[in-house]
């Protein structure tokens, strides 16, 4: 599995996991309804001025940090 960039957020990353050991995500739900933003713009716009999705804020990104 690909790793996205460390500033990509999601609300779901905030919500408690029924399950105590699982990670947070930042994968999309069934039906795609999640909201993404950048936590370096603060905005749905990444500091390369393009959309943020965790398809898209992967390596080789310019902005990309790990």
């Amino acid at each position: 599995m690909a790793e996205s960039c460390k500033n990509l957020r999601t609300k779901k990353m905030f919500i408690p996991h029924p399950e105590p050991d699982t990670e947070p995500t930042t994968t999309e739900p069934a039906g795609g309804s999640s909201h993404f933003w950048c936590n370096r713009t603060l905005t749905e716009v990444g500091a390369d001025d393009q959309p943020v999705h965790p398809g898209c804020c992967k390596p080789g990104r310019r902005c990309f940090e790990e």
